[in-house]
């Protein structure tokens, strides 16, 4: 029998059947009907240009949290998050890509990968601690860019941040399987499916993938606490195997096999730190859990910058090690470190690697299905996604629905999907998030909307777009020229000049009030430039897949997801003009949920 809800029916009855409804998924004035519809689409053109120069504030993001019907629990603290933090990024990449990178890309002087890939998480975690420290919500960096950027801009990077969550997650799950069967003295494709009528690629189907998922998700949905308790342990467990595999590979070690240390050149070392970034892919799940911290100011920062510290050393340490114990021609692409200590006589230790290696990858799928539904509940709080994504259980403090579908679509896609094609699209969309998150920080230090005057916001303007086509520039001749040299004569000067310009020539319009990045403005404006230049190193095909997936996230929201914001937004302005208030100026107006200011002059109304 049809099934509506007390609002969606509107005469009070609740009717019996599934509790889900049309309003439950678009409840905005914009689907109501047909002709609504039209109308709606008629308008695109003023309603995009309203969200492109749209900017939330801090407050309304903290006050949208309200439309998820119930508060997630203040359970964490600064050694919660540095577990976590380390359990969202220690797993497959280390595991997994070091030996690949290290056997073709890069040699011995793979460390030198990490490295680099590491000073530009590092950076990244400074432009994320300042924000979720400011402003704790779940939604990390979607509410970071919709303060400072624009609901259009934090839609799009919204979209890739839940492709990476899903991706990534599918890419470990895949990899468990591996581990799993290496711990079973077996080879992974004893335990998964031949389909020869599928696409190559697509055809070695893991029902074990979707079990360890599953089990993920029982302990995603039923607690944060003890999520955080299960992470903990296993973390624990994982660290103690990788100190036996620094000590006992140490042991083993041979200087020699260090001898041809840059094998590869220069190149090899920056495309591999391209690639190896998957490996600190997950570090920004933290940020999603401000909101269940219980003090904010001191255990974020601690939290963040301590994980990847911790992680950046145990990366380097590993790397070296794993050089030491063979000649990095002779390293396992698939399972290196199991395969170094059979190498060197030690068979039996290979078992335990696949055993941390499993610990450790385990933590990352549970982190990752924390982080990836708080995502999509605070997106969906603005009504970019549909609202059900939103709801958080009153009984567990955790977005249900939001995680179970999220682990879904994971799962159905480590069923079918091989790692090599997964791990293709990864580093692309966290790298352009990342670099997004720089830039709004920026934004956000010297542009105040009715405190930056319109010469400073012209100025702050020029020397943005001279940063990002420097670096653009950068990266670019890096892809395109061999062994040229000229070009970076002229792009690094370039960004110099442009940070030093924004330094000297436009006063920063905003102080952080509780934690703030440290040498604004260049370290976030390095961080822009390391994240672009490491694009540079990506390939073609990547660049093509992440393109069509920008295209379907327009798609979608130009049919949906801006006319459903666009209602959800005057409604509530609305709302806030009933209760008698009056307009509001801009700055004022970061106290109302979704009442926002224009870029580039006061609230209009205010005039």
């Amino acid at each position: 029998m049809g099934v509506e809800s007390e609002e969606a029916s509107g005469t009070g009855i609740r009717r019996r059947g599934c509790s889900c409804s049309k309003d439950d998924f678009f409840p905005e004035e914009s689907f109501r009907t047909w002709g609504n519809y039209v109308k709606a689409m008629k308008d695109t053109p003023a309603r995009l240009m309203n969200r492109v120069t749209t900017r939330s504030g801090d407050q309304a993001e903290i006050q949208v949290k309200a439309r998820s019907q119930h508060e997630m629990k203040k359970t964490l603290n600064w050694w919660d998050l540095i577990w976590f933090g380390m359990g969202a990024v220690i797993g497959a990449g280390i595991f997994v890509l070091t030996g690949l990178e290290a056997r073709e890309v890069a040699g011995p002087a793979v460390v030198l990968s990490y490295v680099v890939s590491g000073i530009s998480a590092l950076l990244s975690v400074f432009c994320y601690t300042e924000f979720a420290v400011e402003i704790p919500v779940a939604g990390g960096s979607f509410a970071y860019l919709r303060v400072e950027l624009g609901d259009f801009m934090a839609f799009i990077a919204a979209g890739n941040i839940l492709l990476e969550y899903v991706i990534g997650g599918a890419a470990v799950a895949r990899s468990w399987t591996s581990y799993f069967a290496t711990l079973c003295g077996q080879k992974p494709d004893d335990f998964r499916i031949h389909a020869p009528s599928l696409q190559e690629g697509y055809d070695q189907l893991d029902p074990v993938a979707i079990g360890i998922i599953v089990v993920v998700c029982i302990f995603a949905v039923t607690s944060t606490k003890g999520s955080s308790r299960l992470n903990y342990i296993a973390s624990i467990i994982h660290a103690g195997v990788i100190l036996f595999i620094i000590i006992a590979g140490l042991i083993k070690a041979d200087t020699r096999n260090y001898r041809d240390f840059t094998h590869f050149g220069v190149r090899g070392i920056f495309k591999s730190s391209a690639v190896l970034f998957f490996a600190y892919v997950g570090f920004d799940a933290v940020s999603t859990m401000a909101e269940e911290t219980k003090n904010p100011a001191r255990d974020i920062p601690i939290g963040l910058v301590g994980s990847m510290v911790i992680t950046t050393t145990i990366y380097c340490v590993l790397a070296i090690t794993l050089c030491l114990m063979q000649p990095f021609y002779n390293i396992d692409a698939n399972a290196p470190f199991s395969e170094a200590f059979k190498d060197v006589g030690w068979g039996w230790a290979r078992y335990i690697v696949a055993f941390g290696a499993l610990k450790g990858m385990t933590s990352v799928l549970l982190v990752g299905a924390v982080g990836q539904a708080r995502y999509l509940t605070h997106i969906a709080r603005t009504h970019m996604m549909p609202p059900w994504f939103a709801k958080v259980n009153s009984r567990t403090g955790t977005p249900v629905n939001a995680t179970v579908v999220m682990l879904a679509a994971t799962a159905v896609i480590a069923f079918f999907t091989k790692l090599d094609i997964l791990s293709n699209l990864l580093s692309i969309s966290t790298l352009f998030i990342f670099m997004l998150v720089a830039v709004a920080l920026l934004v956000r230090r010297y542009y105040v909307s009715g405190v930056t005057t319109a010469g400073d916001r012209n100025k702050l303007v020029i020397f943005l777009a001279l940063i990002l086509a420097s670096s653009i520039a950068t990266s670019a001749y890096w892809g395109l020229s061999k062994k040229g040299w000229i070009g970076y004569c002229i792009t690094v000067p370039i960004w110099i000049l442009a940070t030093v310009g924004l330094r000297v020539f436009v006063p920063q319009a905003r102080q952080p009030k509780m934690w703030g990045v440290p040498l604004v403005p260049w370290l976030p404006s390095a961080s822009i430039a390391i994240n672009i230049f490491l694009l540079g190193s990506i390939d073609k095909d990547s660049f093509v897949r992440f393109a069509a997936w920008t295209a379907f996230l327009l798609s979608y929201y130009f049919f949906f997801g801006l006319h459903a914001s666009y209602d959800t937004a005057m409604m509530y302005e609305g709302k806030t003009l009933e209760k008698g208030e009056g307009p509001k100026t801009g700055t004022e107006l970061k106290g109302e949920p979704d009442v926002v200011s224009k870029d580039g002059s006061n609230d209009p109304r205010s005039s």
